[in-house]
């Protein structure tokens, strides 16, 4: 086995310490940009050819679009940074529209205001989208006694246990699950919506929690700026900036480097890249870990066993994405951004974004087109992913025609197929991951960093990258276990 160290020398003896990050995605390429910044010297590896993890982009009927992740959460200011960082102010765009709406109970319904999370502040504003009795159970929040959540509850249990299970099913599980993935009578409150978990904590009353949480916010930030932020040529661009301010700040990265052993030296680490018949060594004074969870308990279970075991409990969702293109004047779209799709209507898409008029950068390249993009799969219900890609294609333009009454041939029309994309945050996933940052604190010089951990989204990603830099170049005295979380979730 031949051994590398870039020619860099060790850290111990005050010369710029070599660390190596493992993953690519924006998180990984975070870390590395956040390390050169402290004076380290960098080497990222990825595993495949490309850098990006799940932002990507790509040419549907000529029209550049995102074919992963195509917004920020902009009220986070990491991600937005971020993209100015690395030379991309210029091109941050709001969206056009932020007009959602339900498509639930056979029709395409406004996408209700004043509620967190899908839970209402006032019933009234349901109306439509539930029965007449959904609507009336809401009320009943205000007279029952406290539930309480203990350490964690899953949002659906809750919420349905103080307004009802209508307002899980046809509220929070789409809008969660156009997060996660994920179903909501699975996913941890205080993970996920920490908001309300604290309001769970305060306020007997559920729909009494989410006034005091708007007016908080209210009171705190009266901006009006956009919640969401796009990249003009879409947010796939991120990760390529971002890989190019490392290497303009004498990062190295290489990618279709797997890594496929780890294992502790005296001075710190040694990382096993290369195939079996020749594997390649690579030294480092530290490293951080920005991969998917079970590639993270594979690379620990020798030195880590325990932190191993409890990333191997983490479960994905996998999802795909069709995208469309529309001759514009073959396809009346409704007004509006979209349309997300409740689980208990039993249709096949979960979501459908109206790109062209979401983005104008996407409706600027050519107007003669309109873009949709639809989506499907949800944690333990992915049975539709089996089918190929022609099939679902077909499944999503009939959807489609019955939402919209869109019957159109498409000019063009591509499946992204995102396998094991989504980590899940089950009731107790704060506990796991406070476990595993406390097995990883103990063995100097090694962090992780991920959707996995601290949130799914481009800002949470960011934060915990920047976290994980912080901490394995943080000296600290021997035997001092230093403790691990990065805060929490909930995007």
């Amino acid at each position: 086995m031949r051994a590398e160290t870039d020619g860099n020398p060790a850290g111990a003896d005050g010369t710029s310490p070599r660390v190596v990050v493992v993953g690519g995605g924006v998180a990984g390429l975070t870390a590395a940009l956040r390390l050169l910044d402290a004076g380290a010297a960098v080497t990222l590896l990825e595993a495949s050819e490309r850098l990006g993890g799940k932002l990507r982009t790509g040419d549907i009927g000529g029209v550049r679009v995102d074919l992963g992740a195509e917004s920020m959460l902009a009220r986070r200011p990491e991600a937005v940074a971020l993209a100015r960082e690395a030379g991309l102010a210029g091109a941050l765009q709001p969206p056009a529209t932020a007009s959602a709406a339900l498509w639930t109970r056979d029709a395409l319904r406004p996408m209700p205001k004043g509620h967190v999370m899908g839970v209402p502040a006032d019933p009234a504003s349901l109306a439509g989208v539930l029965s007449e009795e959904g609507v009336a159970r809401i009320a009943e929040d205000r007279t029952l006694p406290r539930t309480e959540v203990g350490e964690d509850i899953a949002v659906g249990e809750y919420v349905a246990a103080r307004v009802g299970r209508e307002v899980v099913d046809r509220l929070v599980e789409p809008l969660l699950g156009g997060v996660y993935a994920g179903n909501a009578y699975r996913i941890s409150l205080r993970a996920a919506v920490p908001q309300l978990f604290a309001a769970a904590r305060e306020h007997t009353s559920l729909t009494e929690g989410v006034r005091a949480i708007q007016a908080r916010t209210a009171a705190a930030d009266p901006r009006t700026d956009p919640v969401f932020m796009g990249i003009d040529g879409g947010v796939g661009r991120l990760p390529q900036a971002v890989a190019d301010t490392v290497r303009a700040r004498g990062g190295r990265i290489r990618t279709g480097t797997p890594v496929t052993g780890l294992a502790r030296t005296p001075g710190g680490w040694r990382l096993t890249t290369g195939t079996p018949a020749a594997p390649e060594a690579l030294d480092a004074d530290a490293v951080v870990l920005a991969v998917p969870a079970p590639q993270a308990a594979r690379l620990l279970a020798a030195e880590l066993p325990a932190a191993a075991a409890d990333l191997a409990e983490i479960e994905y969702a996998s999802m795909a994405l069709m995208t469309f293109a529309f001759r514009a004047g073959e396809a009346a779209l409704p007004q509006g951004s979209g349309f997300l799709v409740p689980p208990v209507d039993g249709r096949t898409v979960k979501a459908a974004t109206f790109a062209g008029r979401k983005w104008r950068w996407i409706a600027e390249q050519e107007p003669g087109l309109q873009i949709v993009r639809t989506s499907v799969g949800r944690h333990r219900e992915e049975e539709m992913l089996g089918r190929d890609d022609a099939e679902l294609l077909d499944l999503a333009r009939r959807d489609l025609r019955t939402a919209t009454g869109v019957a159109a041939e498409p000019v063009d029309a591509h499946v992204t197929r995102w396998d094991q994309g989504l980590p899940q945050y089950p009731v107790g996933h704060l506990a796991r991951v406070a476990r595993v940052r406390d097995q990883v604190a103990g063995a100097r010089g090694l962090a992780v960093c991920g959707a996995a951990y601290d949130g799914v989204g481009i800002p949470a990603c960011v934060a915990s990258a920047t976290e994980a830099a912080r901490q394995v170049l943080a000296p600290r005295p021997e035997g001092d276990p230093a403790s691990g979380s990065s805060g929490h979730a909930g995007e």
